[in-house]
């Protein structure tokens, strides 16, 4: 990511993360009529203890000094999470992990790894890469998702298939809160990983060809664990609902284990059962 792309990105995120808050939730009084939703700017710098103009100029993306104990008050005046503070830093210090960025090759899955893939039977599991690339996954989930397989190596990226294959998006009953998830993770990723130019290229890509993706990417959700309740309509089990598990897998791959419980108390479970048969 080069800097300008990276100053537009921080730019983008303090602007959609001003908009979510409101003067009460931070203490503030109400005040005169308010044009947009959100808090001002003026209020945000009030609130880090930084000058109108500091805070203006690092909203506007300007290339500016910014000190971690002073991005750590305008992260407490915005209510960031860990995960939001995390990619704040990442875009305002140009900091990264420096893990795998010249690793061009899909990730390689261990044979104790396939094991836990197989033992997670009525468990549809998949395996991604930081890019969101599926690397892995069990029968459960190609009965429940798609049949990856058939897929060519090259598009079984997560997020482009949300995007452009009708089956998941007619699975998902909450397709939209479903994949803003899946992009909440892939935000955390593009801040972790903010040297490696893939992201930019792959988002411009996306936002080109998918409104729906520019305008779910426009909300800057970061989270690498984003709690979400997936309600599936099955074209042969209809309803089935799960819980979702997603595991950090230790190792240099930076690989991720997403893995959907059949909800307890339900019937999911049992339909699971038939449909792999």
């Amino acid at each position: 990511m080069n800097s300008q792309t990276r100053l537009q990105a921080l730019s983008q995120f303090l602007k959609a993360q001003r908009a979510k808050l409101t003067p009460q939730s931070v203490g503030l009084p109400e005040g005169s009529r308010r044009r947009t939703p959100g808090l001002r700017r003026e209020e945000v710098a009030q609130l880090a203890g930084v000058s109108h103009t500091w805070y203006t100029w690092l909203e506007q993306g300007r290339d500016i000094k910014a000190s971690s104990s002073v991005l750590d008050n305008v992260a407490k005046a915005l209510q960031l999470t860990v995960d939001e503070r995390k990619y704040l830093f990442s875009l305002a210090l140009e900091t990264t992990s420096g893990a795998g960025i010249h690793r061009e090759e899909l990730p390689q899955i261990n044979p104790s790894l396939r094991i836990i893939l197989q033992e997670l039977t009525y468990c549809p599991t998949i395996i991604s890469d930081r890019k969101c690339h599926i690397v892995g996954w069990n029968e459960a989930a190609a009965h429940v998702f798609l049949d990856f397989e058939l897929i060519p190596p090259e598009e079984r990226n997560m997020i482009r298939l949300l995007f452009t294959r009708k089956e998941l998006q007619r699975l998902a009953v909450n397709w939209e809160q479903f994949a803003s998830g899946f992009l909440a993770i892939f935000r955390a990723y593009y801040g972790q990983y903010v040297e490696d130019e893939w992201y930019e290229e792959f988002v411009e890509e996306m936002k080109a060809t998918h409104p729906d993706f520019n305008r779910l990417w426009e909300q800057s959700k970061v989270s690498s664990a984003p709690e979400v309740l997936p309600e599936f309509r099955h074209a042969k089990a209809r309803k089935m609902l799960f819980q979702l598990t997603s595991l950090q897998v230790h190792g240099d791959a930076d690989l991720r284990c997403s893995i959907y419980t059949p909800a307890p108390g339900t019937s999911t479970r049992s339909k699971l059962e038939q449909l792999m048969r």
